[in-house]
């Protein structure tokens, strides 16, 4: 991935702060449980903007993070958008039984397969 990167320490935390303006986003990326969500990408990204100051501090904030606490809490954050979906946006379409196979045992006349509520 082409860009700058930074890592999870206090240079990372140190550099990142220096190189933020008002506006700019940045990108980590998330791993995704398989337990949970088999049929999802393993990896997706999330996009962070930082757009305000903290009165106390004076460090650029996404939210509640700040850029020592996104990467303390995220990882390693990029400069450049991956290439792989945002984690926003919908999933993929995952085929599931259709009507067509029980209509197909309602002509047969097999009505004990087709419905089990009986």
């Amino acid at each position: 991935m082409a860009g700058r990167t930074w890592e999870p320490t206090k240079k990372g935390a140190k550099d990142l702060d220096r190189w933020l303006s008002k506006g700019k986003t940045v990108y980590t990326i998330r791993k995704t449980a398989k337990n949970i969500a088999p049929y999802e990408a393993d990896e997706l990204y999330a996009a962070h903007t930082f757009d305000w100051r903290s009165p106390i501090t004076g460090h650029w904030m996404t939210g509640h993070l700040s850029a020592e606490g996104l990467l303390s809490q995220e990882g390693t954050v990029y400069e450049k958008k991956p290439d792989m979906r945002e984690i926003g946006t919908p999933g993929p379409q995952v085929a599931g039984p259709t009507s067509q196979g029980v209509l197909d045992r309602l002509r047969r006349g097999d009505r004990a397969k087709a419905s089990s509520r009986r």
